[in-house]
């Protein structure tokens, strides 16, 4: 069948059976080289900060990492069976035309998430270069509204650069780079929880106090808004994975490969770094009488230049293996979505990592209680309400039943109307419409009620619910219901399968002469 150029690129075609080649070790290395990195280490350091005990600030990323993991292996399910990835899975739900919506605004926030880490690379630079080079200083040659200095600028621009260099690789080339970067990463971790107990130990302190003492100089949170917080804000945090997990899912071997190489790594990886994180941001306060939130400023005080070379270039390649696997596949296929004729795969990296360039990300990281409270919970509130309809449409409305032929065209059974299926986008938008007053509350802008408030504390889940509700209702009130599971779905399902569409078959390049 004859497939739209529209909606059809190389990037964008189901992937072949010979490029199936992610086992769960692979997709376990990709989890680890996403989980440890900066911004981790900073959700518990950040609940920390802000007055919440060690116990309780790991406890409750620990569980939003158990239920995140949920919807990850779900949503994981299409990728790995058809071989789609996310911006052809959602259009299903949303249509084709629709299915821009989701895309773009997943792609949106994975450019914010760029650029948060990419000043976080671009800041262990400059302290490496400070370290070896510290009698060089740079004149001041930015305006005052950039909020940074001339090196710092610098070095955030060289950590860009070597990030858009890596992708414009390609997706191989990042699986081999998680998988020797993960292990790396996770004694880097360890290294660092040694050095705190040694040092601690060294002024009197055991592994006891470094538990237990804390010097909460920012607002004391109540045990139920330290816990809504924790939760809400690691399930936020990979609530942008749990829509884009097909991207990578599609080429696992099998199921059970990305089920399970998920499943051994993202909670306890997750885990154990923010563990790491809360103790070692309590154990400053022993060692330096002070509490340091920032990895990447503790790094610099931990001894002598070499250790601190060192460091930084152990922080550097924690970073690169988060943004690039993170944050620049999902909006490379996101934009490539939106134009496939003009705009490949690169060409979308491009388009993510100029946006994450201009952004000043630095403003964002900088503080704890937007980074959390505002970042993290509004970017829940968004991708919750997608996640919800984009499960409840494919196990619930369409029983794992795709027509894959009609992905890729228009005037089929997921045309809709136009292009659009205005039942996602209502649903979509209520489930965004009743947080909009809590976001405004947590900005400082209004003070509704109280009941919206929490609902914002609890925003994945809100968005999750309300979003995947509506849509069900929607969706059998108008009789969409009924296109899922007939014999004659299944039949034309089982053509595509072995026309080299879905999940066996290696026809891909055969299938391009279509066009």
């Amino acid at each position: 069948m004859e497939r739209d150029p529209t909606l059809y690129n190389d990037e964008l075609a189901p992937t072949p059976e010979s490029e199936r080649t992610w086992n769960k070790w692979h997709i376990a290395a990709l989890w680890v080289g996403m989980a440890v990195c900066i911004p981790t280490y900073g959700l518990a350091a950040a609940l920390v900060d802000q007055g919440a005990t060690i116990g309780l600030a790991v406890t409750a990323v620990a569980i939003g990492n158990l239920i995140v993991l949920v919807p990850l292996i779900l949503n994981g399910h299409a990728g790995a069976k058809y071989g789609i990835p996310f911006p052809v899975l959602i259009r299903s739900s949303f249509g084709p035309m629709g299915a821009h919506v989701p895309t773009v605004i997943r792609g949106l926030v994975a450019c914010g998430w760029f650029g948060i880490q990419t000043w976080i690379g671009g800041k262990a630079l400059h302290f490496l270069a400070t370290t070896t080079f510290p009698d060089v200083a740079l004149p001041q040659i930015l305006p005052d509204f950039f909020g940074i200095s001339t090196g710092q600028f610098l070095a955030f621009t060289a950590f860009w650069l070597v990030n858009v260099a890596i992708i414009w690789r390609g997706i191989e080339t990042l699986k081999v780079f998680e998988t020797w970067a993960a292990p790396f990463l996770l004694l880097t971790g360890l290294a660092l929880f040694v050095w705190a107990w040694v040092v601690a130990g060294t002024k009197g302190y055991g592994l006891a106090d470094m538990l237990t003492t804390a010097d909460h100089t920012g607002a004391n949170l109540s045990t139920w808004k330290a816990m809504a917080a924790g939760i809400t804000g690691a399930v936020a945090f990979w609530g942008t994975l749990a829509l884009n997990i097909p991207d990578f899912t599609r080429y696992a071997k099998s199921q059970r490969d990305q089920a399970l190489g998920q499943a051994i790594s993202l909670p306890a990886t997750m885990t154990f770094y923010v563990f790491i994180g809360a103790v070692v941001t309590n154990a400053t306060v022993l060692i330096f009488n002070r509490k340091i939130a920032a990895i990447e400023e503790l790094l610099s005080m931990v001894g002598g230049p070499v250790i601190v070379v060192f460091a930084m270039l152990g922080l550097v390649i924690a970073t690169l293996s988060t943004n690039l696997a993170a944050n620049v596949v999902s909006p490379a296929n996101g934009f490539s979505n939106l134009a496939p004729r003009s705009i490949d795969f690169r060409k979308g990296a491009l388009i993510a990592a100029a946006i994450g360039f201009v952004i000043f990300p630095w403003r964002m990281w900088e503080d704890a209680q937007n980074y959390v409270f505002l970042w993290l919970g509004g970017c829940g509130s968004l991708l919750g309400a997608v996640g919800g309809i984009m499960i409840a449409d494919y196990f619930l409305i369409r029983n794992k039943i795709l027509d894959v032929d009609d992905l890729y065209r228009r005037g089929g059974r997921y045309e809709y109307r136009g292009g659009f299926n205005v039942v996602a986008l209502v649903a979509f938008g209520l489930a965004i419409g009743i947080l909009v007053p809590g976001f405004l509350s947590a900005a400082g802008w209004a003070s509704p009620p109280e009941i919206f408030i929490t609902l914002f504390s609890w925003s994945w889940f809100v968005a999750f619910a309300v979003a995947a509700g509506a849509y069900l209702a929607g969706m059998r009130i108008l009789g969409y219901g009924s296109v899922t599971g007939n014999r004659g779905q299944r039949h034309r399902v089982r053509k595509s399968l072995h026309a080299g569409l879905g999940p066996s078959g290696d026809q891909r390049q055969g299938d391009r002469q279509v066009l």
